[in-house]
C-alpha cells in the first residue's frame, strides 16, 4: 500500500480489542483492506473476518487485497447500520470484536469520478452508496438558502455557513457549479481562509462545506448511532469495539454512546432511585482518546486527526 492508503493506529486498534487465533471480527468499514490484514494475521490461522462497506468499489479493493486470506474473509456490500442483521446472515454471531474506521478513505478521495477531492473533474456526488439518495449536487440543487446554511452549520461546524450558503445559490442560479473543482471555488471566494490564521496552508476552505454535504448525503450522523448499537449486540460479553472517528461530530456520538451504554441509569438527572430499567453495557478500556504518534502522522496524514476509542461488553 502506498501513502495514503495505510491503515490509522493499525497497531493500537490491534493490541486493544485484545483478539488471537480462532477469533471472529468485524470490519465495519474494510475499505482498501488495511485494518482486516491485519486483523486477519492476529487471528490467524482460524479467525474470520467480516468485511462491511457501502461502497462497491471498496469492496472489490478489499476482495483484491484480502484474497491471500481465502474463505477467513467475508464480504459484504452494505451499510453497516445493519450490522447485526449483515452478521447474523453471515454466520458471524456473537463476534470477538468489531472496528469501525470513520470518514472518508483515500480510495474514495482518489477516484476523480467521485467527486470527493476539491480539484475533482466531474459531479459532487459523495455517495459511498452511488446506487442510494441524492447526490451532493443534487441535494444543492433541491436546498434552499436557509437549508444549506443549516447542513453547513450543523454537520460542518462552519461558522461562515450563511455567507457559503449564499454563494452557493448564487452560483447555482447561474449553473456555475457543475463539477467538485467548481464548488471549492465557489467556497474558496465567498469565505477564504485568513492569511497568517491557524489553518493557513493546511486546510482549504472548503474542507468544512465537503465534510458537511457528505454528511447529509450518506446520513452518517444516523447511520453511526444505528451502527454502534448493532455492534453492541452483535457482540459476546467480554468481546469489544473499537471506533477511529476523524472529526468532532463524530467523535462526540461516539463517546456519548460508550458513556451513556457505560451507565446503569441514564436518567437526567439522575433520580433518588432509577425508574429507567437501562443497566451497562459496556465498560471503556481506553481513558479518553488514543491519538497518533508523531511519525504516524508525519508518515500518514490522515493520522494526524484521529481518535481512538475502545471499549468492552459486559458479561
Amino acid at each position: 500500500m502506498g501513502e495514503g492508503h495505510l491503515p490509522v493506529l493499525v497497531d493500537e486498534v490491534v493490541s486493544s480489542l485484545a483478539i488471537g487465533s480462532g477469533s471472529s471480527v468485524a470490519d465495519c468499514t474494510v475499505g482498501g483492506g488495511g485494518h482486516a490484514e491485519r486483523l486477519l494475521g492476529t487471528t490467524s490461522p482460524d479467525g474470520r473476518l467480516l468485511g462491511i462497506d457501502a461502497d462497491r468499489a471498496a469492496i472489490a479493493e478489499a476482495k483484491r487485497v484480502l484474497a491471500p486470506f481465502g474463505d477467513r474473509v467475508l464480504l459484504r456490500q452494505a451499510n453497516f447500520e445493519a450490522i447485526y442483521d449483515t452478521a447474523m446472515d453471515a454466520g458471524v454471531v456473537p463476534l470477538d470484536a468489531v472496528l469501525f474506521d470513520l470518514g472518508l478513505s483515500s480510495y474514495q478521495l482518489a477516484d476523480a469520478t467521485r467527486g470527493f477531492s476539491f480539484a475533482a473533474d466531474a459531479p459532487p456526488d459523495m455517495r459511498f452508496d452511488e446506487t442510494r439518495g441524492l447526490s451532493a449536487l443534487e441535494l444543492i440543487e433541491r436546498s434552499s438558502e436557509r437549508e444549506l446554511a443549516g447542513i453547513l452549520a450543523t454537520f460542518g461546524e462552519e461558522r461562515r455557513a450563511g455567507r457559503i450558503a449564499k454563494a452557493i445559490v448564487a452560483a447555482r442560479a447561474q449553473d456555475r457549479i457543475v463539477t467538485a473543482a467548481d464548488l471549492a471555488a465557489v467556497v474558496a471566494a465567498a469565505a477564504p481562509g485568513r492569511p497568517g490564521g491557524a489553518d493557513a496552508g493546511r486546510i482549504h476552505p472548503a474542507t468544512r462545506t465537503f465534510q458537511a454535504l457528505r454528511i447529509a448525503v450518506n446520513r452518517e450522523v444516523e447511520v453511526l448511532s444505528a451502527g454502534l448499537a448493532g455492534a453492541l449486540a452483535s457482540l459476546r460479553p467480554g468481546g469489544r469495539m473499537a471506533v477511529i472517528s476523524y472529526h468532532s461530530i463524530e467523535d462526540r456520538i461516539v463517546k456519548r454512546f460508550m458513556v451513556r451504554e457505560s451507565r446503569d441509569c441514564i436518567e437526567d438527572p439522575l433520580p433518588p432511585a432509577c425508574t429507567c430499567g437501562h443497566r451497562a453495557q459496556l465498560r471503556a478500556v481506553t481513558k479518553g482518546v488514543i491519538t497518533a504518534g508523531a511519525d504516524e502522522v508525519r508518515g500518514n496524514r490522515r493520522a494526524r486527526s484521529a481518535k481512538l476509542r475502545v471499549a468492552e461488553k459486559l458479561a
